[in-house]
This record gives C-alpha cells, sequence and structure tokens, in this order.
C-alpha cells in the first residue's frame, strides 16, 4: 500500500508538471502569433519611426526546458513571458507579469517536491523498524544465526525495499522523461542523485535502528531528522540570508525609474540631451531640438530614466545572485535543498536561469534601441523598407 501510495504521488506529480509544462509552450505559441500580427497592423498603421517604436511590442519569452516538467523551480514565482516596446526598460521588467501571489505561496507539487520532501517519509517508513520489529517479536538472534552473513539477510532486504520505492517514485518520471524528450544525460543525472538521496536516508534509519527495540521511538527521531533537514535548516537559513543581505526592491527601481521619466517633461530640453549625449556621443551633432516635441528627445528622456534606476537595478541583481550562492552554502546542511536546487539547475528552472533570461531581455532591447536611434536622429526620409532588419528575440 506504501509503494503504491508513492507511485501515484510521483505520476500525479509529473503530470501536473507535463501539463504546466505544455500549457506554457502553447501560451507562448500563442502569444508568438498574437505578436506577429498586432505588429504588422502598426507597421500598417504608421509610417514615422518614432510612432512604430512607441506602438509596436515585442514579445519576449524563456522556452522551459525538455526537464523543467520534473523541477518547475521558479517559473512559479518568477515571469517567463514579457512584451517590451522602445520605452524605458526597468519598468517593464519589474513591473512583472506574475499569478496570484498567496497561490504561488504554496508552490507545485512537482517531482523535485516528491523525491525532496515527500521520499524520505517513505524510506523511513519502510526501513525505521527492520531491526526494531526482529528484536521486539524475539526473532533477531534466531535470524542471526541461521544466516550464512549479515548480508545475506539485511542486505538484501534493503535492496529489494531500495529498488522498490526507487521503481515507485522514479518510473512515472522516465514515462514523463520520454514524453518530454529529455537528454538521456539529464534522466541519468537525475537517477543518479535520488539513489545516493535514497541511501542517504537508508544508511541513517538503519544507523539509528540497528541496536534499538523500540521502532516508534526510531521512527520519531527520523521524523525529527526529516523535520530539521527539510524545513528548519531551510527556513533558518532563508531567514538569516534576508536580515544579511539587503537590496531594492523592484517597486523601488520602478519608481526610480518613472519619476525620472515623468520630470524630464518638466526639465529643460538642453538637460536630458546632455544627459543622453553623455552615453550616447554618436549623436552629439544632432542632438538639437527644433520644435515643443521631437521623438528622439522623448526617447532620449526614456533612455536617461533606465539609467538612472540602473545602478538600483545592478544592486538588485547582485543580491540576488548573493542570496543564491548562500543558498548554496546552506543547502550542504539540507539535503533535502540540496536535491531540489540540484534538479531545478539542470532544468534551467534556478533563479540563475531567470536572471539569464532577464539579461536576454536587456540585450534584445538595446537591439531595438541600436535599429531606431539612427533613425529617429536621422533627418532623411524614413523608408519602411528598413523595418526588415528589426531585431527579433
Amino acid at each position: 500500500m506504501l509503494l503504491l501510495c508513492s507511485f501515484l504521488v510521483s505520476t500525479f506529480s509529473v503530470i501536473t508538471g507535463l501539463s504546466e509544462v505544455n500549457a506554457q509552450k502553447q501560451t507562448i505559441e500563442r502569444l508568438k502569433q498574437a505578436d506577429e500580427k498586432a505588429r504588422a497592423e502598426v507597421q500598417a498603421k504608421h509610417d514615422d519611426p518614432g510612432m512604430l517604436a512607441y506602438y509596436s511590442f515585442h514579445l519576449t519569452y524563456s522556452e522551459p526546458s525538455d526537464l523543467a516538467f520534473a523541477a518547475l523551480g521558479e517559473r512559479d514565482t518568477s515571469p517567463w513571458k514579457h512584451r517590451v516596446r522602445m520605452l524605458a526598460l526597468e519598468g517593464q521588467i519589474y513591473e512583472s507579469d506574475v499569478q496570484n501571489a498567496e497561490l504561488a505561496q504554496a508552490g507545485k507539487i512537482d517531482f523535485a517536491f516528491v523525491i525532496s520532501a515527500l521520499s524520505p517519509l517513505v524510506l523511513i517508513l519502510l526501513f525505521h523498524d527492520m531491526f526494531a520489529s526482529e528484536l521486539t517479536n524475539g526473532r533477531h538472534d534466531l535470524l542471526v544465526t541461521t544466516t550464512k552473513s549479515s548480508w545475506a539477510l539485511w542486505g538484501a532486504r534493503t535492496t529489494v525495499r531500495l529498488i522498490a520505492v526507487f521503481i515507485s517514485l522514479l518510473l512515472p518520471f522516465y514515462f514523463g522523461a520520454l514524453i518530454s524528450s529529455t537528454a538521456i544525460s539529464d534522466v541519468l543525472q537525475v537517477s543518479l542523485w535520488c539513489l545516493i538521496y535514497f541511501a542517504f536516508w537508508i544508511l541513517l534509519s538503519v544507523f539509528l535502528g540497528k541496536k534499538a527495540n523500540s521502532a516508534p521511538r526510531v521512527a520519531s527521531v527520523l521524523i525529527g531528522f526529516w523535520a530539521l533537514f527539510a524545513f528548519v535548516i531551510p527556513l533558518l537559513g532563508n531567514l538569516v540570508i534576508n536580515q544579511s543581505v539587503h537590496s531594492p526592491q523592484g517597486s523601488d527601481i520602478l519608481l526610480t525609474q518613472r519619476e525620472a521619466v515623468n520630470d524630464a517633461w518638466d526639465l529643460p530640453v538642453e538637460a536630458t540631451m546632455n544627459a543622453f549625449i553623455a552615453t550616447h556621443p554618436e549623436y552629439k551633432d544632432k542632438a538639437k531640438i527644433d520644435g515643443e516635441f521631437e521623438w528622439k528627445w522623448y526617447y532620449a528622456f526614456q533612455q536617461v530614466g533606465d539609467e538612472v534606476a540602473g545602478p538600483l537595478s545592478t544592486d538588485y541583481r547582485k543580491a540576488g545572485l548573493k542570496k543564491h550562492q548562500l543558498a548554496n552554502n546552506v543547502a550542504i546542511l539540507s539535503p533535502p535543498m540540496l536535491i531540489q536546487k540540484k534538479m531545478t539547475r539542470l532544468a534551467k528552472t534556478d533563479l540563475l536561469a531567470a536572471i539569464e533570461y532577464e539579461l536576454q531581455i536587456r540585450e534584445f532591447h538595446r537591439s531595438l534601441r541600436k535599429f531606431y536611434y539612427p533613425l529617429l536622429f536621422s533627418r532623411d526620409k524614413f523608408d519602411k523598407s528598413q523595418l526588415e532588419r528589426l531585431p527579433r528575440f
């Protein structure tokens, strides 16, 4: 019954993981088609590069990996899609599209959670009384004296139970990996980590239960270790990390950028253009503003707004990376946390993957600016055929 429950829970986690990944892929495909259609309509309607840059949205996305179904990681809370345009980028990044915050707190019961948090309970239930039950029933000495070796009795029992648990928990994963076309190397890595992780809990159970004659007492101690490793150490570590590493909030970055952009409307045009030329000296001879409004001035103060908020944004990313590294150090003391981090890194669903996606957005946005700035600062007539060179994510 215990093995059957393990199999059903693992199957549920794999099915929900595959369903979530499939939904994300379908969403990306649907948005890609809508993005192309919307941009084509804008390009047909407008002839001015400033208007085209203002009304054209560009979809960016982070495609889930083939192993993401097993370890959803940060994809629960970090955005994996953005629509950006030529306006100030910081506000567009930190005004993110995420799910309901309270629902996100509960997280997903993915395969990584089943292995890291639930499999130890199965192993404890199967192995805590392997010696104690025989001692309690008075069979221990007879069994030991009538077997050729300890391995013939205890080794065989341990091996059979380990294989049974391994098959019950990982068989659904193998089917999921087959459906998701996961690389064999990734499947083998996950299998090896699971085997080592199971062996750790089995050795701990056997070590504590070998001389004990009270199975409930052994179980209580093992449950205590499980709670310590799976909850207490990660929670205390997270608390200490958050207290020791200070960083700006996303809302601070968003507010700083918006204030810089909004204030630019009331500043002299020269103040904005001088700040823009400081980082874009190639447009120095074309920075003069003749009328009350020109698109090059508008996009210049959008750029300046990003530059004002840039240091805060950099500090935010650095703090995130520092927290991630400190969490990796804490994970050395918490096997459940360690295997979960290993799996999310392999599945490219951890914080590093989220930051990598953000940097891809920034690079794409820079390419948009490099495309539009020469058009905005040029006095030549705009030719729509130039849109063929428009960058694509």
